[in-house]
């Protein structure tokens, strides 16, 4: 099992702290030794690390929650008790597949007595058919025979409709997210009792400050990982992009899609990562050799055993790494650890167990990043 995260970060807190009384000692002693001797102690104890090629990233990142990309507050179409709750939270369901059963016996009366009358106006327009053969009745008693035909199966297949609504059914397939009935309880119409989520696609949406309009788009791939399953990334892509730019905020809307494959759930918070440009082949260093001093990018190199500082022009930041366009060659070794006490011209020595650890490793995939460095 791999060390935690903040073992590293002590380990090189105390480097540097070592590091750093190292040199205070050794600074103290060229300053009371002999004159004759005063060289063969000016060193500074310094680590380095290689200047290699590995692929870099420039990436976006930010958090949301997720969402289901389809849901469905099941509402009562019409009123009843309800005689029987046929599924539960948890339960997957499918398209018109039954819920609750509500109350039917209301309803199915509508049916009958909407019938009845029907029927009697279907008889009374086919014996009025055959009486105006024979010039026995009016076209308008004919006419409005036929208009009342009309009105009573409409009424009747009403009925009917309201008879199935006693029957609630999911619109969608789904997961029972939530219910809010029991059996025995009285729906009123239009009262939400199901909330159904389909959560075989899930949605993140971020805010993204307007100056990366021209960099996120539709298609690029996304990295996520959420605070509930620790150490675990999920792939997703950039579904679209709403180009709209809110004036309050100054940012725009880009949504996120991943497969739910079980683990993910709705509601999850995560970290989500769009790389929207890549560099296979960069030149990059570790950010720690950067220089603190907020002026130009600069580093310490170490040439024939003297620290020289060097200004850089640099790219992106990718997980710890900084890309280099100008100021450095592959395989210079740049200081990390004992800049404080650092002059350009002083000469170093190098500390390192293993100098050329960071070079063996330094073309592994990265599985989390940061913003890039304009």
């Amino acid at each position: 099992m791999s060390p935690p995260f903040h073992f590293f970060v002590h380990r090189q807190v105390a480097r540097t702290i070592l590091l750093s009384l190292l040199c205070m000692n050794l600074l103290s002693g060229c300053r009371s030794g002999n004159s004759d001797n005063g060289n063969a102690f000016d060193a500074v104890p310094v680590e380095v690390a290689h200047v290699v090629r590995r692929t870099i990233s420039a990436s976006y990142i930010g958090t949301a929650a997720l969402e289901p990309r389809t849901e469905s507050q099941v509402v009562a179409k019409t009123s009843g008790i309800a005689l029987e709750v046929l599924v539960e939270e948890g339960q997957m369901v499918y398209p018109g597949q039954a819920l609750v059963w509500l109350d039917p016996d209301r309803p199915r009366l509508a049916v009958a007595q909407t019938e009845a009358q029907m029927r009697k106006l279907e008889n009374s327009y086919r014996r009025a058919e055959r009486l105006i053969a024979h010039q026995l009745i009016s076209a308008n008693e004919v006419d409005q025979l036929r208009y009342d035909l009309a009105n009573a199966r409409a009424q009747y297949h009403l009925a009917q409709l309201e008879l199935s609504y006693t029957t609630v059914t999911s619109p969608i397939a789904g997961v029972i997210a939530s219910r809010s009935i029991k059996t025995g309880n009285f729906v009123q119409i239009n009262t939400p009792i199901f909330r159904v989520i389909d959560n075989s696609h899930l949605e993140a949406t971020l805010n993204i400050p307007e100056r990366e309009l021209a960099t996120i788009r539709a298609g690029q791939p996304v990295r996520l990982q959420v605070d509930a399953l620790p150490g675990q990334t999920f792939n997703g892509t950039v579904d679209r992009v709403a180009p709209v730019v809110d004036s309050g905020s100054g940012t725009f809307r880009a949504i996120c899609t991943f497969a739910g494959n079980g683990q993910l759930q709705p509601g999850m918070f995560g970290r989500i990562r769009i790389d929207y440009d890549e560099r296979v082949d960069a030149l990059a260093i570790p950010r720690l050799a950067l220089l603190d001093d907020q002026s130009e990018p600069s580093v310490f190199v170490v040439r024939d055993g003297k620290a020289q500082r060097v200004t850089l022009e640099t790219g992106y930041t990718d997980s710890g790494w900084v890309e280099v366009h100008r100021g450095l060659n592959p395989g210079e070794a740049v200081v990390t650890a004992g800049k404080v006490a650092l002059r350009d011209g002083r000469t170093v020595q190098i500390v390192n167990a293993d100098s050329s650890a960071t070079n063996t490793t330094s073309r592994q995939p990265t599985t989390a990043g940061s913003m890039k460095d304009r």
